[in-house]
């Protein structure tokens, strides 16, 4: 009996302590110039970092131990390399396809070209019709992979990838229902941050202050701007997004309609940029209305907005009427609402 008790204690102890960690090694090739450079590994859900190695012989190579998979990144010189799990186990890359060698790599590296390969049959399809079959077949595709690693990074790689960050907060929460071992990463706790925001700063709802210091140490205030009586179309850009450049065409159109009018301002909101850069993308393209420098993600946090150009229409008030519209779709909710 005493033996016995004491292999159920040993048992027991051995089912409350972590697993063991394993070891892993990661060979990753660099460029003819990287030599003597630091690259650094870091956990790509948190950011933090694991290791740091210098690149010899346009070679950088981690070793270390790992509980579990996650996911991770190189960088060097503020270069990014793929993201890839972190697992035990030897881990190369191949320039064209990314990391393999190890049992989840090498699992994200078939989903990754039989992706590619839909995609392309995708691209070369005649109909509409082969276009929908091809492209259901990709989602229940992404579908099938998340279900059978919901448990581990290779799934919580699909789900990022898999439009995860543009989901509107209900169908997030309904996923992370789903499958709830997302919820526990700090990506996951942003991205429903983020659509929470987005839900919250929908048309109907009321606009949310901000403020900026200005490169000459003035502060600038939205609500300087929005919720003082007038009409205000907010443009949420920045110098190096071709989108938001081709936009300003179709804020010029709005502003020149209704300059005039007195019941309309436009206002530019930098966001991400550098404030020299902005200043000559202001000069470069005309643009004639006020613009906030240097906001960065001041207001990206607080409204939701993953990409850009985010325009927003405020009525008189602050309320939001018309968010994420763009070109014909922008002008007519602004005719409509100073139609009324």
């Amino acid at each position: 009996m005493k033996l016995i008790r004491n292999i159920l204690a040993i048992a027991a102890l051995a089912g409350a302590l972590p697993l063991a960690a394993e070891p892993y090694k990661i060979i990753a090739p660099m460029p003819d110039d990287a030599d003597g450079a630091m690259a650094r590994l870091v956990n790509f859900d948190t950011g933090d970092a694991i290791d740091s190695v210098l690149v010899a012989e346009r070679v950088a190579v981690f070793e270390g131990n790992i509980d579990e998979p996650i996911l991770a990144r190189i960088l060097v010189d503020g270069n990014r390399m793929p993201t890839f799990i972190l697992e035990s186990g030897t881990i190369s890359f191949n320039a064209k396809e990314g990391p393999f060698g190890t049992m989840l790599n090498d699992e994200l590296r078939k989903l990754s070209n039989e992706i590619n390969a839909l995609q392309s049959s995708y691209q070369q399809a005649p109909t509409d019709a082969e276009k929908e079959v091809i492209y259901n077949k990709y989602i229940a595709k992404i579908d099938s992979t998340m279900e059978a690693n919901a448990d581990n990074a290779f799934g919580f790689f699909v789900f990022l990838n898999g439009g995860a960050s543009s989901m509107a907060a209900p169908a997030l929460r309904e996923t992370l229902k789903q499958h709830p071992s997302f919820a526990k990463y700090a990506r996951t706790k942003k991205m429903l941050e983020s659509a929470e925001r987005r839900e919250a700063t929908q048309p109907g709802g009321k606009y949310i202050d901000f403020e900026v210091k200005q490169p000459d140490g003035t502060v600038k205030k939205l609500s300087d701007y929005v919720g003082r009586g007038k009409y205000t179309l907010v443009d949420f850009w920045a110098s190096w997004c071709g989108p938001c450049i081709r936009q300003t065409a179709v804020l010029k159109d709005i502003y020149n309609k209704y300059k005039d009018d007195g019941r309309l301002d436009v206002l530019g909101v930098a966001v991400w940029d550098e404030v020299d850069a902005t200043k000559k993308a202001i000069a470069q393209h005309e643009l004639p209305w006020e613009c906030i420098l240097d906001a960065q993600t001041i207001p990206t946090d607080l409204y939701g907005i993953t990409g850009i150009p985010c325009i927003i229409l405020f009525g008189p008030d602050g309320t939001i009427i018309s968010r994420d519209k763009q070109d014909d779709e922008l002008k007519a909710d602004v005719d409509a609402a100073l139609a009324k």
